[in-house]
């Protein structure tokens, strides 16, 4: 019986390797692939991902994030951005906020023949799945209670003055929501105001007027909050040096000896700075180079 059972397992893994030789092959059925769209990305062009957190207001809530900033969720997303930039090829920059994350592939990239669904869903996808892996080392004593959703979109920008401008917007729109929600949870946690109270007290206000309300009321100079709540999270690749110590055995002697290396390594760094301005270019132009 023993003998019959190898026999039919050997046919049986026969018939599948087949069977996948097969579904390979040409055939008949092989016309529906003329359905699929052309997606290729213009080429020249820079190609931005951009991710955002699926009903994260929701998300953050049933959580517990802190407000109006959590350093633990602002942290884990960054950490998720860099093992995406270190597991996919191309990227030069990635700039984020709150529950978003902006992937800046090379003009000349050609990777995955420039497929803009390709692009989309691998950065997605490795994304989320940092997200649940990483949790539990930035939410140590807060269980994950279900899984986070991100959705993503690509924007296609052909000069390097339309990045700046997207990365400008991008960061204009950080520093216009943290003001916002600084002053919209300091009317709620210490003045004692509902949610919908400090909504209308905020309704038509200017920068100027929310800046006045942190000041004047809660001592709160907002130039002075942290920069990365203002600024947002640039990662760009930047070259290090790294030491290392080495056990080495000379000819003429004994015994091994310590001795210091450096090596060299380019790494991904995390910046929180002003990107509208001409400094941060002017500093690394390797980012924007056409040879980078």
């Amino acid at each position: 019986m023993l003998g019959c059972r190898r026999a039919v397992s050997v046919i049986f893994a026969g018939s599948l390797c087949g069977c996948r030789r097969l579904s390979m092959a040409k055939s008949k059925f092989e016309y529906v692939r003329d359905f699929e769209a052309d997606d290729t990305c213009l080429p020249n062009c820079w190609i931005v991902v951009r991710l955002d957190g699926r009903n994260f207001h929701r998300f953050s809530e049933e959580h517990e994030f802190k407000k109006p900033n959590d350093d633990r969720a602002l942290n884990l997303m960054t950490k998720c951005a860099q093992t995406v930039m270190e597991e996919l090829e191309d990227i030069a920059i990635a700039y984020g906020q709150s529950d978003e994350y902006s992937f800046i592939f090379k003009k000349k990239s050609r990777w995955f023949k420039r497929r803009a669904s390709k692009f989309m869903t691998h950065v997605v996808s490795q994304f989320a799945s940092s997200y649940v892996f990483y949790w539990k080392n930035y939410f140590k004593d807060q269980e994950l209670l279900y899984p986070p959703g991100f959705d993503g979109r690509i924007v296609l920008y052909p000069s390097n003055q339309n990045l700046k401008d997207y990365l400008s917007w991008r960061q204009a729109d950080c520093h216009i929501n943290n003001l916002y929600n600084t002053v919209f949870w300091m009317l709620v946690q210490r003045s004692g105001l509902t949610p919908v109270q400090a909504q209308e007290r905020l309704r038509g206000t200017l920068a100027g007027d929310k800046n006045e309300i942190l000041f004047s009321e809660f001592n709160i100079n907002y130039n002075n909050e942290p920069l990365m709540y203002r600024k947002g999270t640039v990662l760009i690749w930047q070259k290090t040096n790294e030491v290392t110590t080495k056990k080495i055995k000379l000819p003429e002697e004994a015994e091994e000896k310590e001795v210091e290396v450096t090596r060299t390594r380019t790494k991904i760094v995390p910046l929180h700075c002003d990107i509208i301005g001409d400094q941060f270019w002017e500093e690394y132009p390797e980012i924007l180079a056409e040879d980078s």
